[in-house]
């Protein structure tokens, strides 16, 4: 009979999950173990508290579905999203920084031409982003797909609006032979966290601002480069020093450069004052 007792039941626990088949596993469980135990001892964690983190979890599950992803968040409002990102992402100091996915990117937005509105008449400022995408010696990149997506006016998401079953403010542009793209879009919003969920509930235990700094995500996916997800954010945006998911960064902060009625970046024109945002991504080659 094994005898388990506070003195050896961590080392009992990770002798089992070194069993693993897969090595990589193995090693990830057997941390975990040591960990999780480490935090347990150091914290001198109550039954009470077990069952309330236990509790805590099966509420995030049961709030998340293919629109709202409340594990994500927690993840992000934790830090861990970001020290993950970075940590993969050690890109050259002239490509274009990756940031956070965050919890409402969905899949299968619309497509549209090349200076297209995506905010479909929605309220708000009219924005266009425009610029270029290239690799890291200046050369553009053609037919690469910009997924975009924001918060409304409100500063909310289609999924956290009852009466909306659509996408909305999504969309995904693609690159001309010269590399250009141009997006027309509303002025986004900072905007709270979602704050009716477990992750709300957590944070309004604090003093950590729930509210996140205006900005516009982009994820591009091009074959022979790596991945990018990051932000565009509004510089002189509210709470970009207090951003509640760590996001910010210097070198994605962008200006909004105030225009009166007239010709736009696409080559149209428009009858009311709008903002114009110049913004080049730089895509690092795969095994650079």
């Amino acid at each position: 009979m094994q005898l388990v007792t506070e003195e050896n039941i961590t080392d009992l626990a990770v002798e089992r999950w070194a069993t693993a088949k897969d090595p990589r596993l193995a090693e990830l469980m057997t941390a975990l173990v040591r960990h999780l135990h480490d935090f347990a001892r150091e914290v001198r964690l109550t039954e009470a508290e077990w069952m309330a983190a236990i509790q805590w979890l099966n509420r995030t599950g049961k709030i998340s579905n293919e629109k709202r992803e409340e594990f994500i968040l927690t993840s992000d409002v934790l830090g861990l999203s970001m020290l993950v990102v970075q940590m993969n992402h050690r890109l050259d100091p002239r490509a274009t920084p990756a940031t956070v996915l965050g919890p409402f990117h969905i899949e299968g937005s619309p497509e549209l031409g090349y200076g297209a509105d995506m905010s479909q008449g929605l309220p708000g400022t009219p924005l266009f982003i425009s610029g270029v995408v290239k690799d890291l010696e200046g050369n553009p990149v053609p037919n690469a797909v910009l997924d975009l997506w924001q918060a409304d006016n409100e500063g909310l998401y289609e999924s956290q609006h009852a009466d909306v079953d659509e996408a909305r403010l999504r969309a995904k542009y693609t690159t001309r032979e010269d590399g250009t793209y141009c997006v027309r879009t509303v002025a986004p919003l900072g905007y709270t966290i979602p704050m009716d969920g477990p992750v709300g509930e957590l944070i309004s235990k604090t003093e950590i601002s729930h509210f996140r700094p205006a900005h516009v995500h982009f994820l591009l996916n091009v074959p022979g480069f790596e991945p990018l997800i990051t932000h565009l954010f509004e510089e002189g945006a509210d709470y970009l020093d207090s951003d509640v998911v760590f996001g910010v960064k210097e070198e994605l902060v962008v200006r909004y450069e105030q225009r009166e009625p007239g010709t736009t970046p696409d080559g149209g024109t428009i009858d009311v004052p709008w903002f114009d945002a110049r913004y080049d991504f730089v895509l690092q080659p795969q095994g650079r």
